[in-house]
C-alpha cells in the first residue's frame, strides 16, 4: 500500500476538523491532534493519526463524551485525583500531568491521577510536558486485556504502557515510553492496515502458537518473559486499581462496544529535581550523560550508541522538514 507524504501542519488541520465535525469543542480537538501528530512525528504511527477513526465512531456512539465535566480534587499539597468523566483521554491526561508538575513545584514531588478516561495516545508526549517544565516523569496507563501473562495461554493484562521524562540543559530531554508487551497492539494495526506481515515474536494465534499473520493474533505476549510480566502487572495496579479503575480483563476493549465508557485509569508521578540538590548539577550531568554514552564505542553492526528517546527525536525533527508518511487510506479517511 502506498504512503502518502502530508506536513505536520496539515495532518494536525486534518485530525482536528474531523473531530470538530462531530462538534467536540476547538480546545479538546487540538490537543487529540496534538497528541496523534507527536505520536506520528515520531514514527509511532500506531498511536497516531490511525485512531482518529475510532474515537470518532466512539463520540457517535456516547463511548467518549464530546463535553465532559472534567473535575480536580487537590487531596493533598502532593497529590491530586482528576475524574476525567469519560471524555477525551488525551484531555484528561493532560489536565492531569499539568496537575503533577505544579504540585511537584510547591512539594519537590506531584503525583495526579485520573480516573473515567479514555485511551490517551502516546505516553512520551506527557512526559515531554513534564521535562519543558524542567521535571523529571514517571507515567503509567493500563489498557484493555490482550497480553497472555509468563506462563499462560490466554489473554489477562493489557500492554500496560510505562513511560519515563528526563531533563537535560543542553541536549533533548531522556524520553523512555515503551509497552510492556514486546509491541504495542497498534503495531499490529498499523502492519495489518498496511497488508504486511508481522514477526513471529509479535503475537499469537488462538492456540498460542506465534503467528506472522496480524490478522490472526489473538494475544501478545510480554517483553522479557517473567520480568516483562511482573512489571505490566505492577503498572495495572498503579494505574487500575490504586486509582479507582478496573484491572486486567475487567477493562472495557477499546474495539468492543462502542456505547460503553472505557472507564480507565493513569497515574503521572513528577519530581522536580532542585528539591533534591542543585539544578545545575543535575542538568550538567545529564549533559555529561549524554556524552559519555555518545563516546562508547558502537557494538558490531552499530553506528552509534544513543539514549532513549533520541531515535524518535531524530525522526521527528526530520519529519518535520520532510513531511510524514502515512498509508493512503488513513489521509483519504480524514479528507472525507
Amino acid at each position: 500500500m502506498q504512503d502518502v507524504i502530508v506536513s505536520k501542519e496539515e495532518l494536525h488541520a486534518l485530525i482536528a476538523n474531523k473531530l470538530l465535525e462531530q462538534n467536540v469543542p476547538d480546545e479538546h480537538a487540538q490537543i487529540v491532534s496534538d497528541v496523534l501528530v507527536h505520536a506520528d512525528l515520531r514514527g509511532v504511527h500506531s498511536h497516531g493519526a490511525i485512531r482518529t477513526e475510532h474515537y470518532v465512531n466512539r463520540i457517535k456512539h456516547g463511548g467518549i463524551k464530546k463535553n465532559p465535566n472534567i473535575t480536580v480534587e487537590n487531596v493533598s499539597s502532593s497529590v491530586s485525583k482528576i475524574d476525567g468523566d469519560h471524555g477525551f483521554g488525551h484531555v484528561i491526561a493532560k489536565k492531569t500531568i499539568e496537575q503533577a508538575i505544579e504540585n511537584a513545584s510547591k512539594t519537590g514531588v506531584g503525583v495526579g491521577v485520573a480516573f473515567n478516561s479514555s485511551h490517551c495516545g502516546a505516553l512520551s508526549y506527557y512526559m515531554e510536558l513534564a521535562t519543558k517544565a524542567g521535571k523529571i516523569g514517571i507515567a503509567m496507563a493500563h489498557t484493555d486485556s490482550f497480553v497472555a501473562p509468563f506462563g499462560a495461554k490466554d489473554a489477562f493484562l493489557g500492554t500496560n504502557p510505562i513511560a519515563f521524562g528526563v531533563p537535560a540543559k543542553n541536549n533533548p530531554p531522556i524520553i523512555l515510553d515503551m509497552a510492556t508487551s514486546n509491541v504495542a497492539m497498534g503495531k499490529i494495526l498499523v502492519e495489518k492496515e498496511r497488508g504486511n506481515k508481522i514477526p513471529l515474536n509479535w503475537g499469537v494465534d488462538v492456540d498460542g502458537n506465534p503467528t506472522d499473520d496480524p490478522n490472526k493474533v489473538e494475544a501478545l505476549l510480554p517483553f522479557g518473559g517473567p520480568k516483562g510480566y511482573g512489571i505490566s502487572l505492577m503498572v495495572d495496579i498503579l494505574s487500575g486499581i490504586l486509582v479507582g479503575a478496573a484491572f486486567g480483563p475487567h477493562i472495557e476493549p477499546m474495539y468492543g462496544d462502542l456505547t460503553k465508557h472505557r472507564e480507565l485509569g493513569i497515574i503521572f508521578i513528577v519530581l522536580d529535581p532542585k528539591f533534591f540538590g542543585s539544578m545545575d548539577y543535575f542538568l550538567n550531568n545529564i549533559d555529561q550523560l549524554y556524552k559519555e554514552i555518545h563516546s562508547l564505542e558502537p557494538a558490531p553492526g552499530f553506528s552509534n550508541v544513543l539514549l532513549p528517546g533520541e531515535p524518535e527525536n531524530n525522526k521527528s525533527t526530520q519529519r518535520i522538514k520532510d513531511g510524514i508518511p502515512l498509508p493512503e487510506t488513513i489521509i483519504n479517511y480524514l479528507k472525507s
